[in-house]
C-alpha cells in the first residue's frame, strides 16, 4: 500500500491491521502484533482507535471508500488500469477475508461493489435478464480467485497473492473474459434448457435448494 515515509502514525496503524487481517482474519492478529508491524507503541494504537474492534471498523470504513473510489473511477473511464493496482490487489484480499470473517461491514462492501456492478453494467449494452444476478455472479467469479489462493499459488508454483503472481493471475481472467467460451447457439439451447427446467419445478410439489457450506 502506502510508503511508510509520507504516513501517519495512524494511517500506518490503518495500513498494518489491514495486511495483518487479511493474512491472519481478526482473531489471528493481535493489538501487540499490529502495533509492532506499525512501527508504534500498543498505548498510540489504542489511543487513536481505542480497541481492536474500533480499529476494524476503521480498517473497514477507508477500505470501503477507497473501494468506491476505484469502482467509480472505473465506472467514469472504462479504464482497467487501476483495477489491477497494488492497491486494489490489497484491497480485494482484504475485502475476502472481511466476508470469510463475517464482518457487517465487509458484507456492506459486497452490497456497494453490486450497486456499482449494475451501475457500470447500465452503460454497457451488455445483455442480460437478470442484471442483479449477473453483477452478483461476477463478483462472487472474481472474489472466489482470492477465496482460493493456496489452491491457486499451488497451482501456478507462485504466490497469488505477490505481484507476478497476481499480474499473471490477472492476465488469465482477461483471457479469459475477452473470448466466448460458448457459441450463440450453445447458449441460446442452454438458456432455453434453463428454462424448461424453470417451467418443470414450478409443478413440483417440494423446491430443490442448494446445499448449505456453512458449519453450523
Amino acid at each position: 500500500m502506502s510508503s511508510d515515509s509520507d504516513l501517519t502514525a495512524r494511517a500506518r496503524i490503518r495500513d498494518a491491521a489491514i495486511a495483518l487481517f487479511t493474512e491472519r482474519g481478526i482473531a489471528g492478529a493481535t493489538i501487540r502484533d499490529i502495533a509492532q508491524a506499525a512501527g508504534v507503541s500498543s498505548g498510540l494504537l489504542r489511543h487513536h482507535f481505542g480497541s481492536k474492534e474500533g480499529l476494524r471498523d476503521a480498517c473497514d470504513e477507508w477500505a470501503m471508500a477507497r473501494i468506491a473510489q476505484l469502482q467509480m473511477a472505473f465506472t467514469e473511464s472504462g479504464a482497467i488500469g487501476g483495477a489491477i493496482a497494488p492497491d486494489a490487489m490489497a484491497l480485494q484480499q482484504y475485502l475476502v477475508r472481511s466476508l470469510m470473517d463475517g464482518s457487517p461491514r465487509g458484507a456492506a462492501m459486497f452490497e456497494q461493489t453490486l450497486q456499482h456492478g449494475e451501475q457500470w453494467l447500465a452503460g454497457t449494452g451488455l445483455e442480460t435478464s437478470d442484471a442483479r444476478a449477473y453483477v452478483a455472479v461476477l463478483g462472487a467469479m472474481k472474489m472466489g480467485m482470492f477465496l482460493m489462493r493456496d489452491q491457486l499459488t499451488a497451482a501456478l508454483g507462485e504466490d497469488v497473492g505477490t505481484m507476478p503472481g497476481y499480474l499473471r493471475l490477472i492476465r488469465a481472467s482477461l483471457e479469459i473474459f475477452s473470448q466466448p467460451l460458448l457459441t450463440p447457439e450453445q447458449a441460446d439451447e442452454a438458456l432455453k434448457a434453463l428454462d424448461r427446467l424453470g417451467d418443470s419445478s414450478l409443478g413440483e410439489k417440494g423446491s430443490w435448494r442448494m446445499p448449505s457450506m456453512s458449519k453450523d
